[in-house]
């Protein structure tokens, strides 16, 4: 937020608290899960954005309707019935979109693998500026009763949260991802930090703040410790990819170490140099998902390595530092 506008948010919060601290709980989960415009801002971002509309401008279009109302979209390459052949979904993270992935959907699509790629929510081409936790597993549960099961899923800062909240199966009634294999590239291990630094920074009180927290409980039938690794990437049964960077300003590189720390499947992969954004288009971050997806040939290799920031990379929109973590 804007200096100005932030400190008006803060006065608006502090009244409202005063009177009701359930209500100002309410009106700032509001505020916290509202999205930004879908609309690229800045040289860096148009140029972004229109480099991966056209690297999926042949891709199939798709509108997946959620229980709650709320509408995903996702896009697919090499769908149809071609034969047998592996296929992956790919998730976004906050304020991004299926064409900020887009050089990672692309180097999936080019092994011959059936891609999906999901618009949550408030994002890209769904519509809507709003999202949370439970919207976002449900956009993936809608994904899976579309196209089927998945041999692997890959997600980016919120949307790789939100693929290990669905695997593990933690919300109530919602059906479980059905993948083999999963990557998180620069996700958040837990949760209740966002909403820490949330509500400090528009000067929440003890009440109102366990107001903003109690919502999460309201709209997703877990608490908000439960959205923790450990009741997560440890306990699935299946192969973890983590990847993260050292020099990851949005999410802390103590997130990937807790990841890492959950169980003997899960693989901890130090992408240095390419922080929370280039990340997803970098190219030997690339090569590293392409080795995993491949099984364990070569595997050990690949991830035995840090990687240096020594390739160029496409730029990657700015989002700004609290959404981006999402």
């Amino acid at each position: 937020m804007a200096n100005f506008a932030l400190e008006v948010t803060r006065l608006g919060f502090s009244a409202l608290q005063a009177v009701s601290p359930e209500l100002a709980g309410r009106m700032a989960f509001r505020l916290f899960c509202r999205t930004p415009s879908p609309r690229p801002k800045g040289a860096k971002a148009k140029a972004a954005h229109a480099a991966g509309a056209a690297r999926l401008a042949g891709a199939e279009h798709f509108t997946l309707k959620l229980a709650s109302g709320a509408k995903a979209h996702a896009y697919r390459l090499n769908g149809g019935a071609r034969g047998k052949r592996p296929r992956f979904l790919v998730t976004h993270g906050w304020g991004s979109s299926g064409e900020y992935m887009a050089e990672l959907v692309s180097m999936l699509a080019a092994t011959g693998a059936e891609v999906v790629a999901l618009d949550f929510p408030g994002h890209g081409r769904a519509g809507g500026r709003f999202l949370h936790m439970g919207l976002a597993v449900g956009a993936i549960a809608a994904a899976g009763e579309r196209f089927g099961a998945f041999d692997a899923v890959i997600g980016h800062s919120f949307g790789g949260a939100a693929l290990m909240v669905s695997a593990a199966g933690l919300l109530p009634d919602m059906a479980p991802v059905a993948c083999e294999r999963l990557v998180l590239i620069g996700a958040p291990s837990e949760m209740r930090w966002l909403f820490v630094d949330f509500g400090r920074m528009i000067g929440l009180r003890p009440a109102a703040q366990a107001a903003l927290e109690n919502e999460v409980h309201r709209v997703t039938g877990r608490r908000l410790e439960a959205f923790d690794a450990d009741n997560t990437a440890g306990g699935i049964g299946r192969p973890v990819l983590v990847i993260h960077a050292e020099d990851d300003k949005e999410v802390p590189p103590a997130h990937a170490r807790r990841y890492g720390a959950a169980g003997a499947s899960v693989r901890l992969f130090w992408a240095n140099g390419f922080g929370h954004r280039r990340i997803v288009g970098a190219e030997p971050v690339l090569g590293a998902i392409a080795a995993f997806l491949d099984g364990d040939r070569g595997e050990e290799d690949a991830f035995d390595e840090s990687i240096k920031k020594d390739a160029e990379i496409i730029p990657f929109f700015e989002l700004p530092a609290r959404r981006a973590a999402l």
